[in-house]
């Protein structure tokens, strides 16, 4: 496994910094293990660091008085959370669970603000990607309000292909995972994948998803309600 400094240069948060301000936060970082089905953090815990996947996958979740889980992201190796917390010292504001065994690259709010105030590089950095997941958080909403839930379907599966870079999706992303994310139900799902493949927009390859059509995804994903 690559070296805290180089695995940091892959983090869009840090990946502008120079060789020398990489390894003084590489020297600030704690690497901590999650086991699966452990809860990184719970809603309300005090937020003080920032968390990034090294390896693993977490997603991050509201859990509904009835017990009902909504998913409000996945995040895999390079990701991160916890940013909010670095600025504003408010509480946590969503559960965050290990969805596999994962490691955590965690740094402390005060560790980092010291940074930041010798490295404005690092505060840009921080800006742009708050700007970057506001933007997409508008996405997301206008997607639930606007789009049925094959449009959410592929809309969903059409993002996950433009973050992995490829038309095979390798995050294993199950019927009820997705029904998680979208606001949905598991059997609605079903129903709507098994259409896709039926007219050849996707297949599915061990628990992988190849989208096969990306202009009909794309049409569907923009046919409003």
């Amino acid at each position: 496994m690559p070296s805290f400094a180089t695995f940091l240069a892959t983090v869009p948060l840090f990946k502008s910094l120079d060789a020398g301000e990489l390894e003084r936060f590489a020297d600030l970082v704690r690497e901590k293990t999650y086991p699966k089905g452990s809860v990184i953090l719970f809603e309300d815990d005090p937020g003080d660091a920032l968390f990034v996947v090294r390896s693993g996958r977490v997603k991050v979740v509201l859990l509904a008085d009835d017990g009902r889980e909504v998913i409000l992201s996945l995040l895999s190796v390079g990701e991160y959370f916890g940013e909010l917390s670095l600025i504003d010292d408010q509480p946590r504001s969503a559960h965050v669970i290990a969805m596999e065994e994962s490691s955590m690259l965690v740094l402390r709010r005060d560790d980092f603000r010291r940074r930041v105030e010798s490295s404005p590089g690092v505060a840009w950095a921080l800006l742009q990607e708050l700007s970057r997941r506001l933007r997409r958080a508008d996405e997301k909403i206008g997607t639930l309000v606007l789009l049925d839930v094959p449009g959410r379907i592929a809309r969903m599966l059409l993002d996950a292909a433009e973050e992995g870079g490829d038309d095979l999706i390798e995050k294993p992303l199950t019927h009820q995972t997705i029904a998680q994310v979208i606001g949905a139900s598991r059997e609605t799902v079903s129903r709507a994948m098994r259409e896709f493949q039926d007219l050849h927009w996707l297949s599915t390859e061990r628990r992988r998803i190849r989208l096969i059509d990306k202009t009909a995804l794309r049409e569907r994903a923009q046919q409003r309600m």
